[in-house]
């Protein structure tokens, strides 16, 4: 997913070629980037004992209350859950939105909330949905995304039969998409606008202005912002804005995706939920019924628990933090690095050591350490410029001890 020209690029490229549309299919590009990592590697030994910073899957420990939760619903486990989710998790999570943002009215918890098994498989649900049920399109439909992107926005695009566009999230652009290059013929085609913040890799926070101006071109060309949070709960300095408090008080055309996973350490619990506007999520739970996996009682019996919950998160939020600490003193002013506002990746400019690929390859080869090449996470476009080539993802999920030696190791590999 990844490919050529130096991110500086785009620091001169006009509005209308910074927003172009898919280059021609490329076999590697709808591919999984840790197929492609492993492909990559290959059968090369690691130089030092592995570590992995590869994925983005939480290592610190899980939350103490989930045991006892289980256990106390897990005769639970012989009842098919509603797709709606039950009315108490609902209840939860509309009760955890009221008291984390600015909201001038409460979320509905029977129209506005929808559980999800984790948010991967709503954000790609989502997209299907929208091709379906926003009208008025003029041309084929098109779904916008930012570049480097979750793998789930392209996918779910691809699947609805939309056409995808992937635009570029530079250091030029503060690390989001600029909403200034969308053309009025690209955004009347629209049916969704994927957005992550904080961003992944990039960990950028968008801002209120920038959140209130994207709903507003919502509003006005008719399509839906699906707002990927699931980072929102890891932060440098302050709880980033959500894409609910811009969208209030209706919120009309804006849906937001949350999980467990990042902000409680529960990947594999699967559990997450959709909120926002009414309308849609009536025609999702639509789809979802005949199409979406369920979340069973007992998960979502903990999640209940989990969104009353804030120590754990702050006890979480103060493990990254110590983390990025260490980022600060060891890696310091190399490879571009710039303690991120939120989210827990470094994206790191290696295009002076040789590049994502060779670096990603060196680094496992001399160091043992197990990164993602930054063009696996991206798209190249029509022009051939890739935004993510020449970086690396590094995902800062082992624990302290564990982070510090990958860190020193990386350093020393490449100086």
């Amino acid at each position: 997913m990844r490919r050529d020209l130096a991110p500086l690029q785009s620091m001169f490229m006009t509005a209308a070629e910074r927003v172009s549309p898919p280059s021609p299919a490329r076999p590697e590009q709808g591919r999984s980037p840790f197929v492609r990592l492993r492909e990559l590697l290959g059968n090369v030994a690691p130089g030092k004992p592995a570590i992995s910073l590869a994925v983005g899957e939480p290592q610190h420990a899980v939350p103490a209350f989930v045991g006892p939760v289980l256990a106390a619903h897990v005769d639970e486990f012989g009842r098919y859950p509603l797709n709606k989710g039950l009315d108490e998790f609902c209840a939860a999570v509309a009760g955890w939105l009221g008291r984390r943002y600015r909201l001038p009215r409460p979320i509905d918890p029977a129209a506005e909330v929808l559980v999800l098994n984790g948010s991967r498989e709503g954000l790609f649900l989502a997209a299907l949905a929208a091709k379906r049920w926003v009208s008025g399109r003029v041309g084929r439909p098109a779904v916008l995304l930012p570049n480097p992107f979750y793998g789930a926005y392209s996918a779910g695009a691809i699947a609805a039969d939309c056409e995808p566009h992937y635009l570029p999230a530079t250091r030029a652009t503060g690390f989001l998409p600029d909403l200034d290059a969308l053309p009025d013929e690209l955004l009347a085609r629209t049916v969704a606008f994927y957005l992550a913040s904080p961003s992944n890799p990039q960990g950028a926070v968008a801002d209120h202005a920038y959140l209130t101006r994207l709903v507003g071109l919502a509003r006005r060309f008719g399509f839906l912002v699906f707002s990927d949070e699931c980072y929102s709960e890891i932060y440098t300095q302050h709880p980033p804005p959500g894409m609910l408090e811009a969208g209030a008080p209706d919120y009309a055309n804006v849906v937001v995706f949350q999980s467990l996973s990042k902000r409680s350490n529960l990947p594999g619990l699967r559990v997450g939920f959709v909120a926002g506007d009414r309308k849609f999520l009536a025609r999702f739970l639509e789809l979802r019924n005949v199409t979406a996996p369920q979340v069973p009682l007992p998960a979502q019996r903990v999640a209940i628990a989990a969104y009353a919950d804030e120590a754990h998160v702050e006890a979480n939020r103060k493990l990254y933090a110590q983390k990025f600490d260490l980022a600060d003193q060891i890696i310091g002013g190399r490879y571009g690095y710039r303690r991120p506002a939120g989210g827990f990746f470094l994206w790191l400019d290696v295009s002076s050591h040789g590049g994502d690929e060779a670096v990603t390859l060196r680094l496992w080869r001399e160091a043992g350490l197990r990164v993602v090449p930054g063009r696996y996470l991206s798209r190249e476009q029509a022009d051939g410029f890739n935004p993510g080539h020449g970086y690396i993802r590094v995902a800062m999920v082992q624990d302290q001890e564990t982070t510090a030696e990958a860190l020193h190791r990386l350093v020393a590999a490449l100086g």
